[in-house]
Formats: structure tokens, sequence, C-alpha cells
């Protein structure tokens, strides 16, 4: 395995992305969305990048980079359509850095990502083949649908109602792994969330009762 798969608690944390073109502005939005503190470093903006600086979602320093924009950064994304800037923005960073389009020349890379409130599934070929990443996320896509991620937010309120209700451990431990189990997940993408929170609720009320 060459990299080691990981989830950054970023609120709060600056990163730092220079470029500022629309694979610049990808990274970006889901920076915003994991909760960092954003500085864009680029001459120019998308509209989109443009839209989220008037809204203070972000710092735009409008310049070229240069040595020492990358004081103080906790993850740095380098997306410049320049190569040789690129370069040197790898070789500047003291932090996690990765570089669009040439891996090797970061430390880290990011996954294709299929997102479900909150359920993240992250897919990765180690660099080998982006499309592959994507055609894979796709896939997974049509696996994961909405329903899971209003399930998941069930599932979590009904975990902290079993903890309550049904105090023999075995008999809880025994409620809460069926929440997972596949015929769930089938009845989930047949029938929806309602349905199916529906039919949970009803089985840790008679878990209760037992």
């Amino acid at each position: 395995m060459r990299y080691y798969p990981v989830f950054l608690d970023l609120k709060n944390k600056k990163a730092v992305v220079v470029g500022g073109g629309n694979v610049a502005e990808r990274k970006a939005r889901t920076l915003i969305k994991a909760g960092a503190s954003v500085v864009i470093i680029s001459p120019a903006l998308t509209g989109s990048l443009g839209k989220l600086k008037e809204k203070g979602r972000l710092v735009h320093i409008n310049r070229a980079y240069k040595k020492g924009d990358l004081k103080g950064a906790f993850i740095v994304i380098a997306g410049t359509s320049s190569p040789q800037i690129n370069s040197r923005v790898a070789r500047d960073a003291k932090s996690l850095v990765n570089v669009i389009d040439m891996p090797s020349e970061g430390n880290f890379i990011a996954p294709s990502i299929v997102k479900r409130g909150p359920l993240t599934i992250a897919v990765s070929t180690e660099g080998a083949s982006p499309a592959i990443s994507k055609a894979i996320r796709k896939e997974l896509e049509k696996l994961y649908g909405t329903e899971f991620a209003d399930f998941l937010r069930f599932a979590e309120s009904v975990r902290r109602k079993a903890l309550i209700k049904i105090p023999d451990p075995e008999k809880r431990e025994k409620f809460l792994k069926s929440l997972a189990a596949e015929g769930v997940f089938n009845a989930l993408r047949n029938k929806g969330s309602r349905a199916v929170s529906g039919k949970i609720s009803a089985l840790l009320e008679r878990g209760a009762r037992e």
C-alpha cells in the first residue's frame, strides 16, 4: 500500500490553494465544505470562486504565487496550469501538499468521493488511473443513493435510544448489528428509508419490552 488512507479534520485549519481555475475551484469547494479557512492565490478566479469570495467564504490574494505564501498552511493544493509553478509550490510546502496532475510531486493524493450525508466513500487507484477511480465512484453513487443519507441520520438517533431502552448488552448489540444487515440495505434501495425506519423503530420498541 503506497498511501495511508485517512480522513482529516480541517475545521478552521488554513488551506492554501494556488490557482484559480476550474480544477482549483473544485478543490477549494471541497475544502470549504470540510470547514477549512481557504486562501486562494491567483491573479484570476472563476466566476464561482469570485462569488464565494464575495460571500466571505474564502480569502483571495490577487497575484501570482511567491515564496512565503504558504506560511501557516496546514494543507496546500498546487492547482495552476503551470507545471513549473506547481513544482515550486510542492518544494516550498512544509505541510500536506497535493499537486494536481502530478501526484508524485506532493505527499498526498485526493481520492474520488461519494458523499451521502454522514457516509463518505473514498476511492483511490494510488494515482494509477484517475479515470478508473471516477468510473468506480459513479458505480458506487448508483449503489448508495440518497436514501442512505436519511437512514444513517435515523440510525444515529436509534443507536442513542437503544443505549437507553435496551439495557441488556447482548440484546442491544444484536439489535444494533441488525441495522447493517444485507436485507436492510436491499429494503432501503427498494422501499426507501421511511419504510425501513418505521420497521426498525417498531423492532426497537419490541426489544425494549422484552
